[in-house]
């Protein structure tokens, strides 16, 4: 039987868009108890830059720590859904400044 090299690993998804990060494109982690809300040694998730950042734009860590600290919740938020459906035309490494928050104080 002859010898394959290895398969290169996948790259990770973002749970948030389900797009592909590769390597090499805007990524953070997001804490999905806010550090400062209790969620210091929390779950954490692999985000494109520019999902993590309309999370932080849309809701403030209150509403984070209480309402949406799970991907599914994040996912069903009006705003986030249409953000969702707006980035997943894009490409994989695709990045453009967030605009501040545009959350209600």
């Amino acid at each position: 039987m002859p010898a394959y090299p290895p398969l290169p690993d996948p790259d990770p998804v973002c749970p948030l868009c389900a797009r592909p990060i590769p390597r090499g494109a805007k990524q953070s982690v997001h804490h999905l108890t806010p550090k400062l809300r209790g969620g210091k040694g929390g779950p954490t998730v692999l985000l494109h830059q520019i999902c993590h950042n309309e999370i932080h734009a849309t809701l403030t860590e209150t509403e984070l720590a209480r309402d949406y600290n799970t991907v599914a919740a994040l996912r069903a938020h009006p705003r986030l859904a249409r953000f969702i459906a707006w980035v997943c035309k894009r490409p994989a490494d695709f990045h453009s400044r967030s605009p501040s928050a545009r959350r209600k104080r």
